[in-house]
This record gives C-alpha cells, sequence and structure tokens, in this order.
C-alpha cells in the first residue's frame, strides 16, 4: 500500500509539474491578450464591434483572418496612424477613414495586435514586441 501511495504522488507529482510549465511564448500570448482586451475595448470596439464584426460600411469586420493574415506586417502601422485608404474586406470595401491612436505605446499597439489576430475566430499566434516595434519604425 505505501509503495502505491508513493508512486500514485511521484505521477501526480510529475503530471503537475507539466501541467504548469508553459514556454515564455506562452505566458507573453496570455499577457498580451489579456491586456489587448482592455485597449481593443476602449479604443476599437465602438467601431469595430464587441465580436470584431464591424460597423455596416463605417468600420470593417475583424473576423478576416486573411486580410489580417496578409496585411500582419501593416498592422502595427494602421492601428498607430491610422488609415486613409479604402480596404476590401469579405469582398466589401470599405473607405472611412480610421482614426490614429499615437498615444499608443508600441507595447500597446502590440498587446491589442495580438488580440486582434487572435480573436473573432482568428487564430495567428503570438507577435513579439520586438517585431510590432521595428514594423512601427518602417511605417510609411
Amino acid at each position: 500500500m505505501r509503495k502505491y501511495v508513493i508512486n500514485s504522488s511521484l505521477l501526480l507529482s510529475v503530471i503537475a509539474v507539466i501541467i504548469s510549465c508553459q514556454n515564455q511564448e506562452t505566458i507573453d500570448l496570455h499577457n498580451y491578450m489579456s491586456n489587448g482586451k482592455d485597449i481593443y475595448k476602449a479604443k476599437c470596439q465602438n467601431c469595430h464591434g464587441e465580436n470584431g464584426e464591424g460597423l455596416g460600411q463605417l468600420a470593417p469586420p475583424l473576423t478576416d483572418s486573411v486580410f489580417l493574415k496578409t496585411n500582419r506586417d501593416r498592422l502595427a502601422c494602421i492601428i498607430k496612424n491610422g488609415a486613409n485608404e479604402s480596404f476590401i474586406i469579405n469582398g466589401k470595401e470599405y473607405k472611412e477613414k480610421m482614426p490614429a491612436f499615437p498615444e499608443l505605446a508600441d507595447i500597446d499597439v502590440a498587446q491589442v495586435m495580438v488580440y486582434i489576430t487572435n480573436s473573432f475566430g482568428n487564430k495567428q499566434g503570438f507577435v513579439p514586441y520586438a517585431q510590432v516595434s521595428k514594423n512601427l519604425q518602417n511605417c510609411k
């Protein structure tokens, strides 16, 4: 019986260690998602909707993972600097200007970008702050 208790305790300890071990990227992804959601609610939700559904012809939906993936390197610039160009998303053209959010720090842009690209049916993974910061330096 004692051997059974020891083996069970050892097995439970190993399982607990495996479950609790997350790599840094997974931890960062969860942190970015949480903070990005708060930023999204404060800055983006009024136009793009609670569920990323957009606002008629005024603001495009954020549910189109093809557009988000194709424009991944530009998203940081669009979020921070706004956009004054038309976009075709899901076959619809959106011509309204998107406001800029120059008050957002690079880390804020990274967090909201990770939230958008991993919410509303999108699953594009983690984008590190360093990459977003680099993309922001290259904005046209």
